[in-house]
């Protein structure tokens, strides 16, 4: 029977890292990964996580199980930084914890294909894995654009999209700091796209990832929170893989809202019974971590400025790349427009292969590079490469 199964392509990143490792170059730059770098390169561990672990390690007396929902102190006390200040919406939000934000992805699509979803509005491109979960779940997408060509977001595609949707389709949105292309929606395009979705019907499944990278916890969360006042259900992805640095430690949480109260608890009773045919339940440490923060008011300022640090160090870089304007025949200015760790550039394979050949500088295929593999120290010379290969 195992031979039936054929040789899956090489993840594409995970073959740059090594490509990366292999190269000798002294300043050679990584713009691949997507995770944080400070301006030293590193990608430490918060101090406010370190904290909140030395806590742990004092008052944990126990490894047992906690079961398929998770912690739920963890869950709950996520909730006012995602849905404000009434964060049940009146007893009509509950969630679960999930391994990651991919866990979080995939349960709510899940939970979606069983309440009878069979297609999927996704603007492209998109993070890859979106595409990958739903064909794996056996649901369609349907694609539309979503950047236009001015870097800004394409809401014409947006509305055609949702007004040409069938009855018990779905639309995943990003809620802010767009993976791949940094492009997010305007608050006032958030006000429409929200009454479009009351008008239409069209159940929202918002990817939260990148929460506080962007323009702050409170914006970030503008696009979300203005979803979900204006429908009756909707299901929401969490991830604090990146606003806590806990990637390996997979930490994230799914968020369902209910049209009435009265129906949470069916709905979350088929998210764990997902989560139990899928990771039965999910890692503990991290998210253990995440709650003694949010518990804690020193820690979560602690939290908040080293979050602060990294959102002003990401800026300055999009400054500098914004300032820099046409490079070749790249338009730069967009980046200082765009939010969070990513942002697509028009490159050609070959344009690629040469930044990686001649200059040392890794990126992925389809250009979109790591904001935050950029510093101080080495833009100039990424600047310089790019007018270089596009002259």
């Amino acid at each position: 029977m195992l031979e039936n199964l054929t040789q899956q392509p090489p993840d594409a990143l995970l073959a740059l890292i090594k490509l990366y490792d292999a190269d000798s170059r002294a300043d050679k730059i990584d713009l691949g990964v997507g995770v944080y770098r400070t301006d030293d390169g590193a990608t430490p561990v918060f101090a406010s996580i370190k904290a909140a672990e030395r806590k742990l390690v004092e008052e944990q007396d126990s490894k047992a199980y906690l079961g398929p929902e998770g912690d739920m102190g963890f869950v709950h006390a996520l909730m006012p930084y995602i849905f404000g200040s009434d964060p049940t919406m009146g007893g009509r939000i509950e969630g679960m914890q999930t391994p990651g934000g991919t866990g979080a992805v995939r349960i709510t699509l899940a939970l979606a294909k069983h309440a009878g979803v069979g297609t999927v509005l996704m603007g492209t491109p998109s993070w890859p894995n979106h595409a990958q979960i739903l064909k794996d779940l056996g649901m369609e997408m349907k694609g539309f654009n979503h950047a236009a060509s001015d870097g800004s977001a394409d809401m014409d595609a947006l509305r055609t999209a949702l007004k040409s949707a069938a009855k018990g389709d779905a639309v995943l949105l990003h809620g802010c700091c767009h993976n791949p292309t940094g492009i997010d929606y305007t608050d006032a395009q958030w006000d429409e796209i929200a009454a479009l979705l009351a008008e239409t019907g069209v159940l929202p499944i918002l990817d939260l990832a990148y929460q506080g990278l962007g323009l702050g916890m409170e914006a970030d969360a503008y696009g979300a929170r203005k979803v979900l006042a204006s429908v009756p259900e909707a299901l929401v992805a969490y991830s604090c893989d990146k606003n806590f640095g806990l990637y390996r430690d997979r930490v994230g949480a799914a968020y369902a809202m209910a049209a009435d109260p009265s129906l949470v608890g069916a709905i979350m009773s088929n998210g764990h019974a997902l989560a139990r045919a899928n990771w039965s339940m999910p890692p503990d440490h991290g998210a253990s971590a995440v709650r003694l923060i949010l518990r804690d008011q020193e820690m979560t300022k602690l939290w908040l400025d080293e979050l602060d640090d990294m959102r002003a160090r990401m800026r300055q870089v999009r400054d500098r790349l914004g300032a820099a304007g046409k490079v070749g025949t790249l338009d730069l200015a967009p980046c200082g427009t765009q939010n969070g760790l990513f942002s697509m550039l028009a490159l050609t394979p070959e344009q690629i292969l040469k930044l990686r050949e001649d200059h040392g500088i890794y990126m992925a295929g389809s250009g979109r590079i790591n904001i935050a593999g950029l510093t101080m120290g080495n833009i100039d010379k990424f600047i310089g490469a790019l007018a270089a290969v596009t002259a």
